[in-house]
């Protein structure tokens, strides 16, 4: 039997759910995505930037994301991260911003902006909880009353799936686990579990892109070219690190320096006046006139005495 491809692979994960013919699949998977965030679910949806023969796998604006309008005129963006590129949560927001910004034409109202829901499913951990699933929206932060509705952002991490939170009722789990990768008999009995033509179609379509040559091709390229990606992004980021940390320590050698060449001023500079002060003392002068030469305490100077004594 052919060996099934990752569908966590941005050009597999959109031939299955950002073309044309399987659109009920991506309205299948919204649907589950809003009805575990407590959501109302979608009727119909539009795909504004469809999967294309043409998209190549080197090409990153025409397969990293899936893009569809509700029925509502509401923006949807679906992106699959398979390596951790750091800064998603920036990366995120700066292109929510510019969907949510792109919707006006010039002397359009600001009423006429719709919301915007930003989707990010992660094969890595980048939240700090357990939760698979987190939503996030724009409230007050004592009273949690909505600033607006507009923001919708969705991280679901998928190394989060284990055998403790695994809920097989969960129709989202269950859509999770099929991009998390199956065999075949891992397959068969996650749909006894609860059938589901959708899914069932999701798992037709990557059995077919599995068996098709040259979309087997087209994933081994992705593959690669994404490998290299995240190889000079972690390259670049050891780099960055090792370099902060010579540096660091070269600076922490040459504060080391300075501060010890000023303690040694200082103690150069007190033993000069514990000095001139046990000179005077012996001259007979008073208290006064060598804590006003010297600069020493009374405490100071009455040990001194002590020492002289």
């Amino acid at each position: 039997m052919t060996e099934l491809l990752d569908p966590k692979n941005d050009y597999v994960f959109k031939r299955i759910f950002g073309s044309e013919e399987n659109k009920d699949v991506l309205l299948a998977f919204l649907n589950h995505t809003f009805k575990n965030a407590g959501e109302s679910l979608l009727t119909e949806i539009v795909l504004v930037n469809p999967y294309l023969d043409k998209d190549t796998p080197r090409d990153k604006q025409s397969i990293l994301d899936i893009r569809a309008k509700t029925d509502q005129g509401e923006l949807i963006n679906v992106e699959m991260q398979l390596f951790n590129q750091y800064d998603l949560e920036k990366r995120t927001l700066f292109y929510w911003g510019k969907q949510y910004s792109g919707q006006l034409l010039e002397g359009q109202r600001y009423s006429q902006l719709k919301k915007c829901v930003a989707i990010n499913i992660v094969n890595f951990k980048m939240l700090a909880n357990d939760q698979y699933h987190n939503v996030f929206h724009l409230r007050e932060d004592h009273t949690d009353i909505p600033l607006t509705d507009v923001i919708e952002i969705h991280f679901m991490e998928i190394p989060k799936l284990n055998d403790e939170n695994i809920q097989m009722k969960d129709g989202l789990v269950r859509w999770l686990l099929f991009l998390k990768g199956m065999t075949k008999s891992s397959w068969e009995a996650l749909m006894m579990h609860e059938p589901e033509p959708a899914l069932k179609k999701a798992m037709s379509v990557l059995e077919f892109l599995s068996q098709d040559e040259q979309a087997r091709q087209r994933y081994i390229d992705r593959q690669k070219f994404l490998w290299d990606e995240a190889s000079m992004i972690e390259g670049a980021r050891e780099e960055g690190l090792k370099k902060g940390m010579e540096e660091g320590i070269q600076k922490g050698i040459e504060e080391g320096i300075k501060e010890g060449i000023k303690e040694g001023i200082k103690e150069g500079e007190a033993e000069s006046k514990r000095k001139i002060a046990m000179n005077m003392l012996t001259l007979g002068l008073d208290q006064a006139t060598i804590i006003k030469a010297t600069g020493l305490t009374s405490s100071e100077l009455e040990e001194l005495q002590k020492e002289k004594e």
